[in-house]
């Protein structure tokens, strides 16, 4: 058997430091190639491109043995072109993020991270999606990522079930460890709003959001996990 065929993405852009750190510990796996949007693509959820082209080009990511491209579109987009034509070979897992920022509760729906793990799922292969706080602490990302990178490669594809890790925040001697089986909170990350920013005319307004954060969780979710200082690990369904 050949090496393991990694196809790594994100929603953070190309240039993000997350997508390197990922890509940096997967190669201790196997062979890899990024497919990333060539610009920030947050909250773009499962999107796709379907009424003009994807324009794809080679990357030079500095790292010895990663190809990688640009993606003019979205991170499912990134999937799909990557598996389907750009890859010499089909992927056996494909890995998302590491976004800037959680990926839990409902914030799962909007998500692109987690749409591009959606996405490696639909085509059939094993997703991964890895997400951390977006204060910039990495410590316990950092010491976690590659013992749960091999737990989650050694499990087994579960048709519909994507694997979503959330690494805290906090600093490594606060970290309290890692739970497992997480349920997906159903408590919002934000209680949303929107706040005048401007009258337009005719009448018009023009809105921005402007959320209130609501650390309040249920037993058992990913949520609680990483508010309480634990890596969260769980699987999230797909839609079908």
């Amino acid at each position: 058997m050949g090496k393991r065929q990694i196809l790594i993405t994100n929603d953070d852009g190309i240039k993000s430091d997350g997508l390197r750190r990922l890509v940096e510990c997967a190669l201790l796996f196997g062979e890899v190639t990024v497919v990333a949007p060539e610009s920030e693509r947050s909250a773009a959820s499962h999107s796709l491109t379907l009424r003009h082209s994807v324009d794809c080009y080679p990357y030079d990511f500095g790292i010895e043995g990663v190809r990688a491209y640009t993606c003019s579109g979205t991170p499912s987009d990134c999937v799909r072109v990557g598996s389907l034509y750009l890859m010499p070979k089909k992927p056996d897992v494909v890995m998302s993020g590491i976004n800037y920022g959680y990926n839990v509760s409902s914030d799962i729906q909007y998500s692109a991270t987690l749409g591009a793990a959606f996405e490696g799922e639909f085509q059939g292969y094993h997703s991964i999606a890895f997400s951390e706080s977006n204060n910039g602490i990495h410590e316990v990302t950092d010491h976690y990522l590659k013992e749960l990178m091999e737990e989650m490669l050694q499990r087994e594809y579960v048709p519909g079930y994507v694997d979503s890790i959330n690494f805290p925040g906090c600093k490594l001697s606060e970290c309290k460890g890692v739970l497992r089986d997480r349920t997906v909170s159903r408590t919002p990350f934000y209680t949303d709003r929107y706040k005048k920013t401007a009258d337009l005319e005719n009448g018009g307004v023009s809105l921005m959001v402007d959320g209130i954060y609501s650390p309040v969780h249920e037993d058992d979710t990913d949520y609680g996990a990483v508010l309480d200082n634990y890596v969260s690990v769980g699987v999230v369904k797909n839609l079908c």
